[in-house]
C-alpha cells in the first residue's frame, strides 16, 4: 500500500497536487495567489505614490492623494495637453496646405483634360485619313504607346508607389482624469483632510511605524483598512462611518463644529486597495504564462 502524502511517487495515479506542481513549475499557464496584507495600500497613503500622505487632499469621489503628488500630476497633465495642441496645429496647418495643393493639381489636370479634348476633336479627321492611307500598317494595341505608359502606377518607383491614407487628425482632450476613478479632475475640487493622532505618550516610536496612527475625534475608534471612514467636507475630518450613521446622520450637525451638514458634505473614503485587484472585493492576483495548446 502506497504512502499517502503529497509528494508520494509510488502511486499509479497522476494527484492533482504533482498536476498543480508540475504546473507551477513548467512556466506555462496562469499563475494565481491570494494577495497579503503587505500587497495592499494602506487607507491613509497617497494613490499615486503610495506612500503616508504629508498633506492629504481627498476627491469628490473619496480617493486620497497627496497634495504636492496630484498637483503635479495636473501640471504634467496640462503640460502634455499644451504640447499635443500644438502638434495638432501644426499638422492641421500641413493638412490644409495639402488640401490646397491638391485642388489646385486638381484644377490643373481638369485644364488639361480639357485642352486635350479639344485638340483631339480638331485632330480627328486628319487622323482618319491618316489611317485610311496607312491601312497595311496594324495599330499597336499595346497599353505602353502612345505615353500611356506615363498615366499607369508602377511598383518600382517611389513617387508612383500606392500609399496608405493618413489618419483623420483628432484634437486633444483638454479634460484632466483622475489617475484612479478616470473622472474629471480640477484642482479646485480637491479638499483638505485631516487625520486625527492617536495621544499615546509612552509610545515613542516613528508614526509611519506605528500600526495605530490615526482615530476617530468623536468616538476616538481607531482608522484603519477595515474600518470604514468618511470625510466631513466643512471640516476635513476623517470620522467613521459608524460614527456618521449614529451620530451625525440623526441630526445632520457636525459634532465638532455644530454647523449643518448635507449629504454631499459627507464623503465615503475608499479603503486601500492594489492596482491589479479590485479593493477588497476580489484580493488575488493573476499572472498570465504562455499556454501549451494541443
Amino acid at each position: 500500500m502506497t504512502r499517502h502524502a503529497k509528494n508520494c511517487t509510488a502511486g499509479a495515479v497522476y494527484t492533482y497536487h504533482e498536476k498543480k506542481r508540475d504546473a507551477q513549475e513548467s512556466g506555462y499557464g496562469t499563475n494565481s495567489r491570494r494577495i497579503g496584507k503587505d500587497s495592499i495600500k494602506s487607507f491613509d497613503c497617497c494613490s499615486l505614490t503610495l506612500q503616508p500622505c504629508r498633506n492629504p487632499v481627498v476627491t469628490k469621489d473619496g480617493y486620497l492623494f497627496d497634495k504636492e503628488a496630484i498637483l503635479q500630476y495636473i501640471i504634467t497633465k496640462k503640460n502634455e495637453h499644451s504640447r499635443k495642441l500644438k502638434e495638432y496645429e501644426k499638422l492641421k496647418k500641413q493638412e490644409e496646405a495639402e488640401n490646397f495643393q491638391k485642388s489646385v493639381l486638381e484644377e490643373q489636370k481638369r485644364l488639361e483634360k480639357f485642352i486635350n479634348t479639344e485638340n483631339n476633336i480638331t485632330s480627328n479627321a486628319s487622323k482618319i485619313g491618316h489611317k485610311i492611307g496607312n491601312s497595311s500598317k496594324s495599330d499597336s494595341i499595346s497599353n505602353m504607346d502612345n505615353g500611356r505608359d506615363k498615366e499607369l502606377p508602377s511598383f518600382w518607383i517611389p513617387s508612383q508607389t500606392p500609399t496608405a491614407k493618413a489618419s483623420k487628425i483628432q484634437k486633444p482632450d483638454p479634460t484632466i482624469y483622475c489617475p484612479v476613478s478616470q473622472k474629471p479632475l480640477k484642482a479646485k475640487d480637491l479638499i483638505d483632510i485631516k487625520f486625527t493622532l492617536v495621544k499615546d505618550d509612552s509610545d515613542k516610536r516613528s508614526l509611519i511605524v506605528k500600526d495605530n496612527r490615526y482615530m476617530c475625534p468623536i468616538t476616538h475608534d481607531i482608522l484603519s483598512n477595515s474600518v470604514p471612514c468618511a470625510v466631513l467636507r466643512p471640516t476635513g475630518d476623517v470620522v467613521t462611518m459608524e460614527c456618521v450613521e449614529k451620530i451625525i446622520k440623526k441630526d445632520m450637525m457636525h459634532p465638532i463644529t455644530g454647523q449643518k451638514i448635507t449629504e454631499k458634505d459627507i464623503i465615503p473614503l475608499q479603503r486601500g486597495g492594489t492596482g491589479y485587484a479590485t479593493t477588497n472585493d476580489n484580493l488575488e492576483g493573476k499572472d498570465e504564462r504562455p499556454a501549451l495548446q494541443a
